[in-house]
């Protein structure tokens, strides 16, 4: 089914698709499975909208909220099939917007309008330590962009000069700067999958670049013709996506959603060890996005403190705990490839990640106050 196809049969369904009637205010029920993404309301007032996403399929999945141009205002992962998550999202601005539901975790979703009427204050209008909280993440969002941008250029000098083992080292380097602020960087879908983008995940019809495709060329295909040109566009894209970031005005909320993001990420893509297929750097990555939660947390931290100090401190004691595992793995200046874990390590790693997620996913709910 087409694009148009699918939004203009998500136009019809009824509040009665998800199985439940929905109150003009409360939590906006989403039924998922392969073939649907059933909204029971497609619109609402502006402020904290909260969905609460029903998985009746067979397959993981995940919920987006998007603005125009497909800007992420918020996303929930991981879904498993009979689970049902729930996304907190601000929405301060009435206007058009889209709900997506990504059956497989791949692909454009199927997709439903959604429309946001009057508007909001901020958050961070009313609240000094919400206000805060966003100001020092955005001042690590800055400082990692920064980063992103000096290493990649490195990377990209190193790849177009064919000294590979100097662009194999750097790799998971630069690397390391990008998964740190992924949920940032994500939030610009025309950028993210043209960086980001691994070869069995990209739309049909889009090109294999970015990271991944010269991580192929170098660990297994060998440089290639258009291996500079590939590292050229990948530059561009990421001095475009740094100039995006650090403008980006953030919410408190994607703050908390973006934590639960990373370690979705972990869950998902590094434990397995598909997403450094060729590299099997996948461990820097893994340290990459729990540093990026961890920065998140810590920024909203006076506001949890004051709010759910009991939950704060399940959320610390659990970091520390991966943290503990992830350290074991370290070598010289970085960690050892992924294909060196044992079963046992792999395991161990994936409970500790499974443990803090739980915690974690509380986080949104307690900076929205619900």
């Amino acid at each position: 089914m087409s694009r148009t196809a699918v939004i203009g049969a998500l136009a019809l369904v009824t509040l009665s698709a998800c199985g439940t009637p929905a109150s003009e205010n409360g939590p906006i029920a989403v039924r998922a499975s392969e073939t649907e993404c059933a909204v029971a309301r497609t619109s609402t007032t502006a402020g904290t909208i909260t969905f609460e996403v029903a998985n009746k399929g067979t397959k993981v999945t995940e919920f987006y909220l998007y603005a125009e141009g497909d800007r992420i205002m918020g996303e929930v992962e991981n879904i498993g099939p009979g689970l049902t998550r729930k996304l907190n999202v601000e929405v301060a601005e009435g206007g058009k917007y889209t709900t997506a539901c990504k059956p497989g975790m791949k692909g454009d979703g199927i997709r439903g309008e959604f429309t946001v009427t009057g508007g909001a204050a901020k958050a961070v209008d009313g609240d000094a330590k919400l206000a805060e909280a966003t100001r020092s993440y955005q001042r690590y969002v800055n400082s990692q962009s920064d980063a992103l941008l000096a290493k990649t250029t490195e990377f990209v000098d190193a790849v177009k000069s064919g000294k590979v083992d100097a662009a194999k080292a750097l790799f998971p380097v630069a690397r390391t700067y990008w998964e740190r602020i992924e949920p940032v960087a994500e939030s610009f879908g025309d950028l993210d999958p043209k960086i980001d983008g691994r070869e069995d995940v990209i739309e049909e019809g889009q090109e294999f670049t970015g990271f991944h495709r010269l991580e192929k060329d170098l660990w297994a295909d060998g440089l290639k013709p258009d291996s500079s040109a590939v590292a050229d566009r990948l530059l561009a894209d990421v001095k475009e996506l740094v100039e995006r970031a650090k403008k980006v005005e953030l919410t408190p909320l994607q703050l908390a959603n973006g934590a639960k993001e990373l370690l979705d990420e972990v869950a998902t893509g590094k434990i397995t060890g598909e997403e450094d297929r060729y590299s099997h750097t996948d461990l820097w990555d893994f340290r990459a996005n729990v540093d990026g939660a961890q920065a998140a947390i810590a920024s909203l931290r006076p506001v949890l403190v004051e709010r759910d100090a009991n939950a704060l401190s399940t959320v610390e004691e659990r970091f520390t705990a991966l943290d503990k595992l992830l350290e074991k793995q370290r070598k010289d200046d970085g960690f050892k490839l992924y294909t060196a874990l044992t079963e046992q390590e792999k395991k161990d790693l994936a409970a500790a990640v499974d443990a803090l997620g739980e915690p974690l996913s509380k986080v949104a709910s307690v900076v929205a106050g619900k």
